[in-house]
């Protein structure tokens, strides 16, 4: 499969705070065609989870989808050769107001395939120690706890349809026996 596709170019044509976009030139199956492709650094989520068992939500807007959404906290890479797990760290904090001192690998994400590269590791934060939000001036975020029954409703009745949120959250259900 890999040799019917070759890439003959790529031109950067538009590079912003967090995305690269380029066009490739590519040879398919014989025929030359035009490909978006779109380069990210990475980035590193969490799932928090507190003493009562409830997982910690961020509700905040998303200009994409110009509504807000329910998600784990996120947050891109302040370096491309940063670990993610300390970029994931770093997220917990700035959004929930909440630390802690050891958090597990959950999974591994290619978030957009046909597309783009981003990639992004889950983590799994227990054991949670208050602290303070450290937002960034354009972000409003509130912190909801949940309980996980609740968020595997919104997202089999299609209400929760972040990538990455669906992934960890039904990935922890499996793998922790909350989703049976």
């Amino acid at each position: 499969m890999a040799d019917r596709v070759v890439r003959l170019d790529r031109q950067l044509k538009y590079q912003g705070t967090i995305l690269k976009i380029y066009e490739d030139t590519v040879l398919a199956n014989g025929h030359e065609a035009h490909w978006d492709f779109i380069h990210h650094d990475g980035a590193a989520a969490v799932l928090p989870v507190a003493e009562d068992g409830k997982i910690l939500m961020v509700r905040q807007y998303r200009n994409a989808l110009d509504r807000e959404t329910l998600e784990i906290p996120a947050g891109k890479l302040d370096a491309p050769d940063e670990p993610k797990i300390d970029c994931a760290y770093r997220e917990l904090e700035e959004e929930t107001g909440y630390r802690s001192e050891n958090l597990e690998y959950l999974i591994s994400i290619n978030t957009t395939v046909a597309f783009c590269d981003e990639a992004l590791d889950v983590f799994v934060a227990r054991n949670l120690i208050p602290s303070r939000q450290h937002l960034d001036e354009d972000e409003v975020i509130e912190v909801e706890a949940w309980e996980l029954k609740d968020l595997l409703k919104l997202i089999y009745d299609g209400k929760m349809t972040d990538g990455k949120t669906v992934a960890a959250i039904t990935a922890y259900a499996v793998k922790y026996g909350g989703g049976r």
